[in-house]
Order: C-alpha cells, then sequence, then structure tokens
C-alpha cells in the first residue's frame, strides 16, 4: 500500500498549522512548525493569497495529512461518502473516523495515528476476536478492539496506557483491559479536528 515516507514536519508547515503528527514532539518546543513557520521548498517565504480553487485545494490536503492517506484512498472514501444518506461532507468525515488506524489512535492505543497504523500493521490488535492488521479498514458500531494479549505486556502498550487520553463520545475505552467499543456513529461535533469540510466537497462536485 503506497503511503507517504517524507518528513511529517514538513506537511505542517506546508500547510502553515500544527497537524499533529508525531505525537508529544508536536506539543514540545521541538515542533519544526515554531522554529519555520514558511512553508518548505526555495520560494517558501513568499506566500500567495489563494483562489477560491486553492482554498478548496489546500482544506483537501490538510484532511488528507490529517488521517495519513493518499489520494487513491481519500477519492474512494469520498465516492462511498457521496453514495450514503445524509450530508456528503458529515459523512467523509464519519468515514474517516471509522477507520482502523483513526480508532485506535482516539482509543488512546497510540500517540499518533502514524503510529497507529504501524501497530495495526504488525498485528497487534483484534477486532471482535479476530486479527486486524489493515489500518484501512471501516470500522462499525458494536466492534470491539482490543490489544492482543502477547502484545500487552510490551512496554511501549504500558507507556501508552500509562499516560492517558481523553476519549471522543462514540467510543468507549477500558485502559486496564487494553480494549474499547465503537457505541455510536462518530456525530461532526465529536470531531476535534479544524475542517472544513464543505470545500473538499465543493472542489470534487466540479
Amino acid at each position: 500500500m503506497a503511503r507517504y515516507t517524507g518528513p511529517s514536519c514538513r506537511l505542517c508547515r506546508r500547510e502553515a498549522q500544527k497537524l499533529y503528527l508525531k505525537g508529544d514532539r508536536c506539543y514540545s518546543d521541538k515542533c519544526a512548525l515554531n522554529k519555520r513557520e514558511n512553508a518548505p521548498g526555495q520560494h517558501g517565504a513568499r506566500r500567495s493569497k489563494l483562489s477560491g480553487y486553492g482554498v478548496q485545494l489546500r482544506e483537501k490536503q490538510k484532511v488528507k495529512r490529517y488521517y495519513g492517506i493518499l489520494e487513491g484512498q481519500f477519492r474512494e472514501i469520498y465516492n462511498r461518502a457521496e453514495k450514503m444518506k445524509g450530508i456528503a461532507g458529515e459523512n467523509l468525515l464519519q468515514l474517516l473516523e471509522l477507520r482502523m488506524d483513526n480508532v485506535v489512535y482516539r482509543l488512546g492505543f497510540a500517540n499518533s495515528r502514524k503510529e497507529a497504523r504501524q501497530l495495526v500493521t504488525h498485528g497487534h490488535f483484534k477486532v471482535n476476536g479476530n486479527k486486524a492488521d489493515i489500518p484501512s479498514m471501516t470500522l462499525k458500531v458494536g466492534d470491539v478492539i482490543e490489544v492482543k494479549e502477547r502484545s500487552k505486556a510490551s512496554d511501549k502498550f504500558k507507556a501508552i496506557m500509562e499516560k492517558g487520553q481523553a476519549t471522543p463520545t462514540w467510543l468507549v475505552a477500558e485502559p486496564e483491559k487494553m480494549s474499547g467499543k465503537i457505541v455510536s456513529a462518530p456525530a461532526r461535533q465529536d470531531i476535534d479536528l479544524p475542517i472544513e469540510e464543505h470545500l473538499i466537497i465543493e472542489l470534487y462536485s466540479k
């Protein structure tokens, strides 16, 4: 599966805002955006005024980078969202939130979505008692996600669980069991990212 392998901090600088792609580092003084606010590249210091299309494009790129997916996958998710009942923009965000890697991150089993994707790929989790190692799989209400028994004793998971993390209302976490459950579909107000999804819908609708 294709994925971005370049510097994460470069993406934050390109969008001129923190995307929190590197976990704790993003909250520290080591964050690259604190040191260099200009966009990457030779002409990064010169930010020109964006056109309407440019604003829509940057919003799409920002959301792709939040969730760590590339254009092909994102377009596929948009097509699914458009066919669902309800508001396409909210459907899009709901499908993104229900990705396996994002749910693992939201439950506090990883410090970032990138780390969650790696942990899922390495086979540390089960869904409803079955092995689940595909980060892009879409989960549903009622699914139970848990850390595999052999992984619970690892120092990695112990350190992550000791930190603790608030979970959104559509999830219920049981830190002592290293498990969690999706109790409802994520509503728009539950998604705490600064996203204007209508711009993405306008872009793809052209």
